[in-house]
C-alpha cells in the first residue's frame, strides 16, 4: 500500500506558555522553539485519564479543514476468549494528509492498537467506536479494511515460498483495483516504485521474503505500500532491525510517498526514524493500553532522552498543549 508526500507540512503554532512553578511530581523536559530555548514544565494528573485528540471544532480554524480520516473513540478490546483488557479506552484522530507515531514500552499495546485496527482475530473489542473515511471500520472484515484503503506492515514479515513478488503484487494489485492486469503492464508500473524504495528488478524473481535481509523484508514492504497506494498506512515498528542506512532509505521512501491526502500511523519504541523524516508529526505515548500525551515532532526530536527516561512516569497524563492546537497554529 502507498502513500506520497508533496504539500508543505501543516503549521504549527509555539506551545502555551508553562506555569512558573511546577506543581509536585513534575518532571521538565527542555523544548527548544526556533527563536529561543525554554523550559517547558509538565505536571503530572490522574492516571485514569486518556487524551482525546480534539475535534477540528471552533475558532482558529484554518481556511480549508482537512478531512478526518481516522477517528477512534473510548476503544477497548481484550484477548479473546479471556478477560484480560488489553486496550482500555484509546482516543485518537487522524486527518489526511497527517504523520502520527505511536511510542511506549514493550507491553504498553501500541502493536495491539494497530493489529484491532486491521481486524486481527486475536483480539475482541468490547466498548468504543472506529469510523474510517466515515464508515464504521468495526463492522468490516480485514479484507474489506483493506480495500477502503487501510494497510499493516508487519513487525516480522513472512516469507511465502513458491510465490514470486511480481506474481505477489501483481495479485494483490489486481485485487485492490478489482481489475487484471497484463505483467508487462504492471512491470512498467511497477519501475518507478522501485526505484522510490531503492529496490533492484531482481527482488522480483525471488520469492516473497525468502532469505531477505531485515532491510530488504522493511523495503519490500513500503514496496507493497506504494503499489497499493493505501489511504492510511499502519506501520508495525518499520525501523526495527534496521541499520543506518536502511533506516535513511525507508525514511525516504516514506516521504516520497505521501500526499496531502494519505496519511500514516507509525508504532515505534525509537523517535529515531521522526529525525529522518523532514515532515513535522503528531507523536503519542502509549502507556497501560492508553493514549496518555501527545507532542509535535519538533518536541520530541529534542526530548528523546527525557522522554526516554520518563517512560515510567508516563503513567499520568502530560499538561502538553492539545493536539488541535498544533494543528491550527501558524508558523
Amino acid at each position: 500500500m502507498a502513500l506520497p508526500l508533496s504539500s508543505p507540512a501543516p503549521c504549527f503554532a509555539p506551545s502555551p506558555s508553562p506555569p512558573k512553578t511546577p506543581p509536585r511530581n513534575s518532571f521538565l523536559i527542555t523544548i527548544p522553539t526556533p527563536h529561543r530555548r525554554r523550559r517547558c514544565r509538565h505536571g503530572a494528573v490522574r492516571a485514569a485519564v486518556a487524551v482525546d485528540s480534539p475535534s477540528a471544532e471552533g475558532g482558529g480554524l484554518r481556511a480549508e479543514t482537512p478531512n478526518v480520516f481516522l477517528e477512534v473513540k473510548d476503544l477497548r478490546a481484550v484477548i479473546k476468549d479471556s478477560d484480560k483488557e488489553i486496550l482500555k479506552g484509546v482516543n485518537l484522530t487522524i486527518n489526511e494528509g497527517e504523520i502520527h507515531t505511536i511510542m511506549g514500552r514493550n507491553g504498553s499495546g501500541k502493536s495491539t492498537f494497530a493489529k484491532v485496527l486491521v481486524g486481527h482475530p486475536d483480539y475482541e473489542v468490547t466498548k468504543g467506536s472506529v469510523v474510517f473515511k466515515g464508515e464504521n471500520l468495526l463492522d468490516m472484515d480485514p479484507e474489506e479494511r483493506s480495500h477502503a484503503g487501510l494497510f499493516m506492515s508487519f513487525q516480522s514479515p513472512v516469507e511465502i515460498p513458491g510465490v514470486s513478488n511480481m506474481d505477489f503484487l501483481r495479485m494483490a494489485y489486481s485485487a485492490k483495483k478489482k481489475t487484471e492486469i497484463s505483467p508487462i503492464e504492471f512491470f512498467h508500473y511497477l519501475l518507478p516504485k522501485l526505484e522510490a524504495v531503492k529496490m533492484d528488478t531482481r527482488f522480483l524473481d525471488r520469492n516473497v521474503n525468502e532469505g531477505f535481509s531485515g532491510g530488504e523484508k522493511k523495503r519490500n514492504e513500503i514496496l507493497q505500500l506504494a503499489v497499493l497506494e493505501a489511504d492510511l498506512a499502519i506501520l508495525d515498528e518499520i525501523d526495527s532491525g534496521l541499520d543506518v542506512d536502511a533506516l535513511q532509505d525507508v525514511a525516504k521512501a516514506l516521504v516520497g510517498l505521501m500526499t496531502p491526502k494519505n496519511s500514516i500511523l507509525m508504532i515505534t519504541h525509537y523517535p529515531n526514524l521522526l529525525d529522518l523524516i523532514s515532515k513535522r508529526c503528531f507523536v503519542h505515548i502509549m502507556e497501560d493500553g492508553l493514549i496518555v500525551s501527545y507532542y509535535q515532532e519538533l518536541h520530541i526530536k529534542n526530548c528523546c532522552r527525557n522522554l526516554r527516561s520518563s517512560f515510567p512516569v508516563l503513567k499520568y497524563e502530560l499538561q502538553s498543549p492539545t493536539l488541535e492546537h498544533f494543528r491550527q497554529g501558524s508558523s
